[in-house]
């Protein structure tokens, strides 16, 4: 499969995330007034494994984001964290299925297989991202894209570094399409009925 490296690996969560909000003018003005609670080792012991350190900050200081009208990370919410591990446990039955249809069972696997893929974010185009459960931990795995065309390819960083790169242009979007620098928080929507919060980038 092909694969895209970025020039650097922002394995700071920190970094990752000012990156993230570099990439989309205004996304901090979402931020919680508070950092959530978020149980995450309840999250992670339903899920039989620890999660990225960049993904966890994001759900902390964050609601659930939508950019560009196009794509969303799935974080949990205080409260609901076996359910969320749950939920994307119950993945791998799809993950399996978008594997055998791009006939790339030789060289991929749904977690909870070693080196397993496992979803995080999804498109409303029928776009799937995933990481990659290799390496030394959680900091060293890769994202994968499963495009609703049929590419399929790697990006050797993080959730959010991806998300910011596909954003920004850093990345050749191979069958994705460009991302405008916008964010809604569904949170906000979810909580209080009202309009939620849209920050347009430009």
């Amino acid at each position: 499969m092909a694969a895209q490296t970025p020039v650097v690996r922002l394995t700071d969560p920190y970094e990752a995330l000012a990156a993230l909000e570099e990439a989309v003018p205004g996304l901090a003005e979402l931020r919680r007034a508070e950092p959530a609670r978020v149980d995450w080792a309840a999250a992670e012991a339903r899920l039989g494994a620890l999660l990225p350190g960049d993904f966890k900050l994001l759900a902390e200081v964050y609601p659930d984001l939508h950019f560009g009208d196009y794509m969303s990370l799935h974080t949990p919410w205080p409260g609901e964290e076996e359910a969320w591990a749950g939920a994307a446990a119950e993945e791998e039955e799809d993950v399996a299925d978008l594997i055998d249809l791009a006939d790339l069972g030789a060289v991929l696997a749904a977690y909870p297989a070693p080196g397993g893929l496992l979803t995080w974010g999804s498109s409303n185009q029928g776009d799937t991202f995933l990481w990659t459960t290799e390496g030394t931990g959680p900091e060293a795995w890769k994202v994968t894209v499963a495009s609703r065309s049929g590419d399929w390819w790697h990006y050797n960083a993080g959730a959010v570094q991806f998300t910011a790169d596909l954003i920004s242009g850093a990345l050749e979007p191979w069958g994705l399409p460009r991302v405008r620098p916008e964010v809604v928080a569904l949170g906000g929507e979810a909580q209080t009925g009202e309009r939620a919060p849209q920050v347009d980038g430009g």
